[in-house]
């Protein structure tokens, strides 16, 4: 209950500040919504994105699901949220930026790192996570020798490279991309360490930002 009441008070704060002593920021928001950028985040507690960039209300166009995944496209029936998302971003808000942030100490690619089939880790975990399977080849194939723990962090680099290639198999995303209208982003949030890390396809290797 107590968090409930923080929630509360939090949003009194928020009140205050932009429709108090900031009304002009809404007053444009309400003629609609105009970000430059599409974050595709986990939805970790820890790691959210807004907070981490500091962004103001109207900046982002988030997207969030267990280890910040994007699914390949696909045709055909079927409830494909993240999919939603992105044609709607690109489409109709027409960003100019995806982010795909992922962060350290990741649950879902811990899950996905596990032994066991897709089934054995819940009802819906399993195959979710599944999405990056070929993060984990990968990691397994490069680092036979390495600890769990080191494995698992390659992965969580891993995946956000197989995200960033699933979200070119989308026609009109690509179409985007090869006009130079929009720019793909991989980036690591290390919460361990408080750094901030961007993959550069120039040395194949995630650079520090800040």
């Amino acid at each position: 209950m107590n968090d409930i009441a923080k929630f509360i008070e939090g949003f009194r704060r928020f009140q205050q500040n932009y429709f108090g002593d900031n009304k002009a920021l809404f007053k444009e928001l309400k003629q609609g919504q105009r970000p430059s950028t599409l974050v595709i985040a986990c939805s970790d507690s820890r790691v959210d994105p807004a907070i981490l960039t500091n962004c103001e209300p109207g900046d982002l166009f988030v997207v969030r699901n267990v280890a910040n995944l994007v699914p390949p496209y696909e045709k055909g029936a079927g409830l494909h949220g993240v999919s939603t998302a992105l044609e709607f971003g690109v489409r109709s808000l027409e960003v100019e930026h995806i982010i795909v942030l992922g962060h350290r100490q990741c649950g879902g690619i811990g899950a996905l790192m596990q032994d066991g089939t897709p089934e054995s880790k819940g009802e819906f975990i399993g195959n979710w996570v599944n999405i990056a399977r070929r993060a984990k080849e990968r990691v397994l194939a490069d680092l036979p020798d390495a600890s769990a723990e080191e494995r698992v962090c390659a992965c969580e680099e891993q995946s956000i490279l197989v995200s960033l290639e699933n979200l070119l198999t989308f026609p009109w995303l690509k179409e985007r991309v090869d006009q130079g209208k929009l720019n793909l982003h991989g980036w690591l949030f290390d919460l361990e360490h408080g750094k901030l890390v961007a993959y550069d396809a120039s040395t194949g290797k995630f650079e520090s930002l800040t």
